[in-house]
């Protein structure tokens, strides 16, 4: 054991993973299969998170996170698109790219946008270039939110 001057001797963990316990191996059984069941869909969360702002979490019954989420990002979606906004349909140089990335991250919010015909193809005016950053951070919130939801799902974050 190593031991710190100041300190004293470092702190030890133990894991109770592989450890003996008192249940028979039918009860073992049984649970291992419950695990492996509840951890097949891991993604869900996130891929509907990602699809629709805040879905993610609403799966996992969160809904005062969901709720949030939801409403900051298809308001700051809607704010971007009122104001004239540009969305990245193409990628031609490296900060195109990167409000492509942006863009797509907000979902299926894009694809209607770009079904529809929203979004200026062309920064015109002053409050347009205001809009199209507030298009691409709340696809970035978006994606960050679906990440929250994966691991909230598969337990890296109470």
């Amino acid at each position: 054991m190593e031991r710190s001057p100041l300190f004293g001797p470092a702190p030890v963990r133990y894991s109770q993973k592989g450890m003996a316990t008192g249940q028979s191996n039918n009860e073992a059984a049984g649970q291992g299969r419950e695990a492996e069941s509840g951890q097949r869909f891991v993604y869900l969360p996130l891929i509907a998170g990602w699809l629709v702002p805040g879905a993610g979490h609403f799966l996992l019954r969160k809904w005062g996170r969901g709720a949030l989420l939801s409403a900051s990002i298809v308001g700051m979606f809607a704010m971007g698109i009122a104001m004239q906004g540009m969305l990245f349909a193409g990628a031609h140089e490296i900060l195109d790219v990167l409000g492509l990335a942006g863009d797509l991250g907000n979902g299926l919010l894009y694809v209607f946008a770009q079904l529809f015909g929203l979004g200026a193809d062309q920064v015109r005016v002053t409050t347009a270039d205001y809009g199209t950053r507030f298009i691409v951070v709340a696809g970035l919130l978006n994606v960050i939110a679906a990440v929250d939801a994966h691991n909230l799902r598969t337990g890296r974050k109470a």
